[in-house]
């Protein structure tokens, strides 16, 4: 995810970046620029006087169709975002949950426990970024660790990493009841943060694996475009070869939506608007090693 400072507006203006979007709709916006100088030299040369009033009334039924476009992509804009922000507070939760997971241990383990604390601090990390790279269809052989731990056995990485990750922690704790180093009760106490963990996988896997329905995607785009190719039908007689730069913007504003709520509706990528995972991977490995020892 991309930091900025969003007072600064200059910059913010005049900064064109990999995934600006009119450095993709260039090409189209060029197609559908000289689509409407031709439409406009054609109108001018051609069409009939008679017909030409006709024509100009086409722009009342472009007046009220902007409206209905309007709703269509502040619709799709806020859904999209709600997908974006459902995404960061999961990873948040998966912060604070690492967090606390890691103080319970460290206050219920002994204090010369090293092996335990170090097995826990080792794996709590280690669920968010399988976790990351299950979302990414990386898969867990691409991680950063390429060798096998040997406090952590059989992992198999063509399997459901995240799953085995919070199983392998979910058998040690199991095993420490059963040597009397922890107590039923305090196996409760531990427990809504280490299910807490799957929950959020599922959360994120929902999110991952149910776009926007087809249909309704299609609908816009199919939308947009015959919005914009009609616009100079009604309007070149009125703006005269005016109406390219205009027709130009206006698609520009309505693509650059869509394609803006096709990049954050599909937040767990490695684009510069989608979320800061690895930062926040950072961040559990640095406060769980802290706390753990």
């Amino acid at each position: 995810m991309r930091s900025y400072n969003p007072k600064e507006w200059g910059k913010i203006v005049f900064d064109f970046h990999k995934s600006d979007t009119l450095r993709k709709l260039i090409p189209v916006l060029l197609c559908v620029a000289l689509y409407a100088y031709v439409v406009a030299f054609l109108e001018k040369m051609y069409v009939p006087a008679e017909y030409k009033e006709l024509i100009k009334s086409l722009s009342v039924t472009h007046t009220l169709l902007g409206f209905v476009i309007s709703l269509l992509m502040v619709f799709r804009t806020n859904t999209a975002y709600d997908r974006w922000w459902e995404g960061r507070k999961l990873w948040g939760s998966l912060l604070n949950n690492s967090r606390n997971l890691a103080i319970k241990l460290n206050s219920l383990l002994a204090a010369d426990d090293k092996n335990t604390k170090a097995f826990f601090a080792e794996l709590i990390p280690r669920f968010a970024l399988e976790l990351r790279n299950h979302l990414q269809d990386a898969g867990a052989r691409y991680s950063l660790d390429q060798f096998e731990h040997p406090e952590i056995p059989n992992f198999d990485r063509y399997r459901h990493m995240p799953e085995q990750v919070v199983g392998s922690m979910m058998e040690r704790l199991i095993q420490l009841q059963r040597d009397k180093q922890l107590t039923a009760e305090e196996m409760l106490f531990i427990n809504p943060e280490l299910i807490s963990f799957m929950d959020i996988c599922g959360a994120c896997e929902r999110i991952k694996n149910t776009p926007i329905p087809f249909s309704y995607s299609s609908f816009i785009k199919k939308f947009v475009l015959m919005y914009t190719l009609a616009l100079p039908l009604g309007y070149s007689l009125s703006l005269g070869y005016f109406i390219v730069p205009v027709v130009a913007f206006v698609f520009y504003a309505l693509a650059s939506l869509e394609l803006i709520a096709e990049e954050i509706e599909e937040p767990f990528g490695n684009d510069e608007n989608d979320l800061p995972m690895e930062r926040i991977i950072q961040t559990i490995t640095k406060n769980v090693n802290a706390i753990l020892g």
